[in-house]
């Protein structure tokens, strides 16, 4: 089972920006797509980034296109999500995920992924 770990969360202001970092351990990570999603408190979760296993194509919901981007390293085992002009509605706990099956698509709901991390909170004051 492969372990994933978060960090990077914090408090900023908004109109900032934040960096998260998942460290995923094995040697399997560059077969797999991952994503990012994130939850509110009393909201479902929710999907904001998703890049396939090479790295090639990368999915966003329109909510957060423009602002995050979201990159992997296949040699450090780590995929990034990049959040710029953060809003007060961003503010949340956000996961890393690993999807189901290997060389998949990036699918835009929980179903698609199997693996999670624990969770780094981002909270954006206005």
């Amino acid at each position: 089972q492969v372990q994933l770990v978060e960090s990077g969360g914090g408090l900023v202001q908004a109109g900032g920006s934040l960096r998260l970092s998942c460290a995923a351990s094995g040697r399997t990570f560059n077969l797999y797509a991952m994503g990012w999603f994130r939850q509110a408190p009393g909201k479902e979760r929710e999907f904001v980034a998703g890049i396939t296993w090479s790295g090639g194509n990368t999915y966003y919901p329109d909510s957060v296109k423009g602002r995050f981007a979201i990159s992997r390293d296949n040699a450090k085992n780590t995929v990034y999500l990049q959040m710029s002009s953060l809003k007060p509605e961003d503010t949340a706990v956000y996961y890393c995920a690993r999807s189901r099956i290997p060389y998949g698509t990036v699918g835009d709901s929980t179903i698609h992924f199997d693996s999670w991390g624990q969770g780094t909170q981002v909270t954006v004051s206005s």
